[in-house]
């Protein structure tokens, strides 16, 4: 009961806020709206999942996205962009040495463009706070098993930086294209609590 009092509490200073920026021109009318249904219209896992594929083919496309992905998403037709200010994104590839994982520690910043909305044990504090503390243990239970000599870097999104993982390739793919590559690759690999 007390949460929703919290919730309802916050919705009302929300809705203050966007009648105060409207009153001094500073938003238009249902701008805030707008904005956030026009950026999310386009947020699919699919979108990161294409990014991953050509990667994954094409190893100079892979070496600038690991340098600047922000620059190399209109090659794919994408972009961080969708807010009042372009975000920023950081590609964070697996390797045999290190396994990357996703988080946002303060609340659930995330790159929506690229892996659509964020699923519900990613908002949650069990993952949120764990997963910093114990990556190992978290990324066991959803079945990932890393071996004990890899590394496991934690990274921690915010309001202007947010992160993708670029899984491994699975072993045996030589033989697919783009297109089948695309279809291998879950949102929970892009998070890293998957291996693709």
């Amino acid at each position: 009961m007390s949460g929703e009092h919290h919730s309802s509490d916050i919705s009302a200073r929300v809705r203050r806020v966007e009648a105060l920026l409207e009153e001094r021109g500073l938003l238009g009318p249902g701008e805030i709206d707008q904005r956030i249904d026009e950026f999310a219209a386009g947020g699919t896992p699919a979108n990161g999942a294409r990014v991953v594929a050509r990667a994954w083919v094409d190893p100079g496309f892979r070496a600038r996205l690991l340098d600047d992905a922000n620059a190399v998403l209109p090659e794919v037709g994408l972009s961080m962009a969708g807010g009042l200010q372009e975000q920023r994104l950081k590609v964070v590839a697996n390797t045999d040495d290190v396994h990357n994982v996703l988080v946002c520690t303060l609340c659930s910043c995330y790159p929506i463009a690229l892996l659509g909305p964020s699923p519900s044990w990613y908002k949650s504090e069990a993952y949120r706070s764990r997963v910093v503390r114990d990556p190992r243990s978290v990324l066991a239970e959803f079945g990932v098993t890393v071996p004990p000599d890899t590394g496991i870097a934690v990274w921690d999104a915010s309001a202007e930086s947010r992160y993708m993982v670029l899984p491994r390739r699975p072993a045996g793919t030589d033989d697919l294209d783009e297109a089948e590559l695309t279809a291998l690759v879950t949102r929970r690999g892009l998070i890293g609590t998957a291996l693709v």
